[in-house]
């Protein structure tokens, strides 16, 4: 009976925390983006009577919901790692909040070290480390935090990150090859396609997975159109002029196993066929193509 009255406790106080929480939302005519943080995260694990990790849930769910509603209201591609466009002020507070609730709680640290740097890269740092303080079994946070000083080209206190990460118990061979990577080509290609590679073996997130990838193809369409402007070059310097349409040099491209759709126009990794320059010198990404442009 005891056990029986605790759940029932419990779930009366997440009922009227809940409801706590939404009589604070604004009326829906508001801009959501003006929305105000409910409650800050001390006031929120206080009121959850030990039911910290279904409150957490709720707090998970609401930073979802909230990068959801904006990415469609926007009408825009999915990347997750480029929103810096889309004012997601309350992510950093709603993910943090998540967190101080239950800091066990892996997936918001991960979806903070992705989101975040675009949006806010003191709080995707700070809310990492929490993560690792909190967890210092996981290696997988420090290289989440890896990714992160990555992106700043922070190569160094990158490469010092995956070290740390490396020496986790449990932690793979290649957390150390990162860090030798880091020193020696930082900035590369090569280390770019390593990092996202790790990022979709890694992660259990859907979104993210969706976004590395888009990240390998547009590391291969960065290398398939630096050597598309190769033939392009050689093309005009023995004709002393650039090609009218992609059929002048298909030839080419499909020796070098290039996918050319049936009017012999090379396709990019999602299977757009790439543009050729007004003047015929240049190739470029279809508009249409959901290859990242940056």
């Amino acid at each position: 009976m005891t056990l029986i009255a605790v759940i029932v406790l419990g779930l009366a106080g997440t009922v009227t925390l809940s409801r706590l929480l939404d009589s604070r939302r604004p009326p829906v005519h508001s801009a959501f983006e003006e929305e105000s943080l409910y409650l800050n995260a001390k006031t929120a694990k206080r009121l959850s009577l030990g039911f910290n990790g279904m409150i957490a849930d709720w707090y998970w769910m609401r930073s979802l919901q909230y990068v959801g509603r904006k990415v469609l209201g926007s009408e825009r591609g999915p990347m997750l790692d480029n929103l810096s466009d889309l004012n997601l002020k309350l992510l950093a507070p709603l993910l943090d909040t998540t967190t101080t609730l239950d800091p066990a709680f892996i997936e918001p640290y991960e979806y903070a070290a992705v989101v975040l740097p675009g949006i806010d890269t003191d709080a995707a740092i700070r809310i990492t480390r929490k993560g690792i303080q909190a967890n210092p079994g996981s290696w997988k946070l420090y290289h989440h935090l890896g990714y992160i000083y990555w992106q700043l080209g922070d190569y160094a206190t990158a490469a010092e990150t995956y070290g740390l990460g490396a020496q986790v118990p449990g932690a793979p061979a290649w957390m150390n090859g990162m860090k030798a990577k880091m020193y020696a080509e930082g900035g590369s290609r090569s280390t770019a396609r390593e990092i996202y590679s790790r990022i979709l073996a890694e992660s259990t997130d859907p979104k993210v997975q969706e976004m590395a990838t888009l990240r390998l193809k547009q590391l291969d369409s960065l290398d398939e159109r630096d050597l598309i402007r190769k033939v392009l070059a050689s093309f005009r310097t023995k004709r002393n002029q650039c090609p009218a349409s992609w059929q002048e040099i298909a030839a080419v491209l499909q020796t070098l196993r290039f996918s050319l759709d049936r009017q012999g126009n090379p396709l990019d990794p999602e299977g757009v066929p790439y543009r050729l320059s007004k003047d015929g010198c240049d190739v470029e990404l279809d508009p249409s193509s959901p290859i990242p442009k940056k």
